[in-house]
């Protein structure tokens, strides 16, 4: 199976260096970003998992390590809106173009105001989905970031 995704496809296109890291995919595990970080040997602080919220109408796509959670009030407060809420699987896969479990902030189908937890910014290289199920990405954060026009906040905990 070829390893070009929208997520690869679209960092090749801008000139990110990334490297892919393939592992086995557990669809049943219960969180699936701390599954893949055991898989890959890597600290659950640096492999960010990827989430769609609504803010509204407005899709939101938010990105923070696999061992915290998005504290809703603080991307409220950073979004200056009353209210965020999770967006249901299958309108995430609608507004991504992915699949739960693969979907990677990088090559969305529609584009999404997008966060990244100001934390990411610490490392030299975390680990993002790359678009599918077993399939994760490294780069630098600072690439993601301009890569993505995401602001950066202290949104989890």
């Amino acid at each position: 199976m070829s390893n070009a995704t929208r997520a690869t496809q679209a960092l090749s296109r801008a000139g990110v260096a990334f490297t892919l890291h393939p592992y086995d995919y557990d669809p049943g595990s219960e969180r699936v970003g701390l599954q893949a970080a055991d898989a890959l040997g890597v600290d659950p602080a640096r492999l960010l998992k990827t989430l769609m919220l609504r803010a509204g109408r407005q899709a939101v796509c938010v990105v923070v390590p696999s061992d915290r959670e998005v504290s809703l009030k603080a991307l409220a407060a950073h979004l200056g809106v009353k209210t965020v809420e999770m967006m249901p699987p299958k309108d995430a896969e609608r507004v991504t173009g992915y699949v739960v479990g693969g979907i990677s902030p990088f090559g969305q189908r529609q584009p999404a105001t997008t966060v990244v937890e100001a934390d990411a910014l610490a490392w030299d290289t975390v680990y993002i989905n790359a678009g599918r199920r077993g399939l994760i990405l490294s780069c630098a954060p600072g690439d993601a970031v301009r890569m993505l026009g995401a602001a950066t906040a202290q949104i989890s905990g």
